[in-house]
């Protein structure tokens, strides 16, 4: 089939090159041609396991192309994704959806077919029935139909999410959407993925309502992670206790310094004021968004608290920038709020990243950002493990600490038990268990 993805951010590149993998002939346009540029030298926008080299043997095998022109690249096309950014709207929460109307108002004045638009961007219950409408209004002599498949990729792990998927959700209000889509996804077939057929806005509600219940989960594991270092309980073990029951599963139950990244906190937000639009109340998921917002400089504050309650002219060796591993997307990442509350406590900062420091850098501008986890505990007072890099799972822990000043490691991850730490003489302050 010949398809066009609408963006080549995160969600229009990996889908693009894995259907083109697939062995569909995919056109990923982009208004921003430096974007563009770099993709037809071979360098990605993003960093994501695998994709440079997935994309490059697509490319290479004539299935996989990029272009700025809108044109070319939806003529003759069996469906038309649109993946473009949907981030929080300034002011009110709101997303913003000006990308995805601007798309679909250039796809109504372009489409010279009738053809299948696909809203792949995740987007508010409602969503599909404006760009249905936009069309209709725009090209009023044709007959698109419009439906929604929204993503569930993990970053770091997005093209193995993609080709091995728990579910694929299709929303569609008429047949040939979904049947064009049943084509478009063929190919997983044969890995027997789940594939869901419902309304177009039960489709977008279910992404909405998955990223809120995972983002609730982790609250959840957090705050239990809390009570039991108050009450001498270990957070690890209680996360496996409850784990084990099939109802709930171990899957978000790590407890952390809070939840980031392009989903979560735009998504929960968003969630919210679809909520609020219909007076509907979702106590549980206010209570998500402020318990993480709170949590993070908390985290902050925990690291001050392991210094002796004071930073002032001390240093801090943060070791991960990013919200998670295996990404370089700085958004919402808990590292943010913990900068700034120790910059507020009169602290130095250095840090060191496998990925993120590039795009770190300007948001962080009082940290000294180094080119090694042990160049950045040179000198420090503390070390702090923000993000769980496997490249940080297994540190030599006694060069680590022969250039610091005082070995205090804050595990704000728990990746190292308490015993192996203090083999080397560091002091050691984990998530959700008791005190050193």
């Amino acid at each position: 089939m010949k398809i066009a993805m609408i963006g080549t951010g995160y969600v229009g590149l990996v889908s693009g090159a894995c259907f083109s993998d697939f062995g569909h002939d995919v056109v990923c346009v982009d208004k921003d041609s430096s974007k563009i540029d770099a993709l037809h030298a071979g360098r990605m926008p993003i960093y994501e396991p695998g994709l440079d080299s997935l994309v490059a043997a697509n490319v290479a095998a004539g299935r996989l192309s990029f272009t700025t022109e809108l044109a070319p690249a939806v003529a003759g096309a069996d469906a038309v994704f649109i993946a473009v950014g949907t981030p929080s709207r300034r002011g009110d929460g709101h997303a913003d959806l000006s990308y995805v109307f601007g798309a679909a108002e250039e796809l109504a004045a372009t489409l010279s077919h009738d053809c299948v638009i696909v809203t792949k961007s995740t987007v508010p219950v409602g969503t599909g029935d404006e760009v249905e409408r936009i069309l209709r209004e725009g090209a009023p002599g044709r007959a698109h139909s419009v439906a929604s498949n929204p993503e569930f990729l993990r970053e770091g792990a997005a093209i193995g999410d993609f080709k091995r998927p728990d579910r694929i959700v299709i929303g569609a209000e008429d047949v040939r959407g979904e049947a064009v889509l049943r084509e478009v996804y063929r190919p997983l077939f044969l890995n027997e993925a789940p594939i869901l057929i419902t309304r177009r806005r039960t489709a977008e509600m279910i992404k909405y309502a998955a990223n809120a219940f995972l983002a609730t989960k982790i609250t959840f594991i957090n705050e239990i992670a809390d009570l039991c270092e108050a009450v001498g309980a270990e957070v690890q073990d209680v996360a496996r206790g409850i784990g084990l029951d099939n109802r709930i599963g171990a899957k978000f139950l790590h407890a952390g310094p809070g939840y980031g990244g392009s989903c979560f906190p735009k998504d929960t937000l968003a969630l919210l004021k679809t909520a609020q639009d219909n007076d509907v109340p979702l106590r549980l998921v206010e209570a998500t968004v402020q318990a993480n917002d709170l949590r993070k400089r908390a985290m902050g504050r925990k690291i001050v608290t392991a210094l002796g309650g004071n930073a002032r002219g001390k240093t801090v060796a943060l070791l991960g920038l990013t919200f998670k591993p295996n990404t370089d997307d700085m958004r919402d990442s808990p590292s943010l709020a913990i900068v700034q509350t120790l910059i507020d406590a009169g602290a130095r900062v250095t840090a060191y990243d496998p990925e993120g420091m590039a795009i770190a850098a300007p948001l962080m501008p009082d940290v000294e950002m180094k080119d090694s986890a042990y160049a950045a505990a040179a000198g420090a007072d503390a070390v702090a493990i923000v993000t769980e890099w496997d490249a940080f799972r297994a540190l030599d822990l006694a060069r680590l600490g022969a250039g610091m000043t005082d070995k205090l490691l804050v595990d704000l991850r728990n990746i190292y038990r308490r015993d192996e730490v203090a083999r080397h003489g560091f002091r050691h302050i984990a998530i959700g268990t008791r005190g050193e």
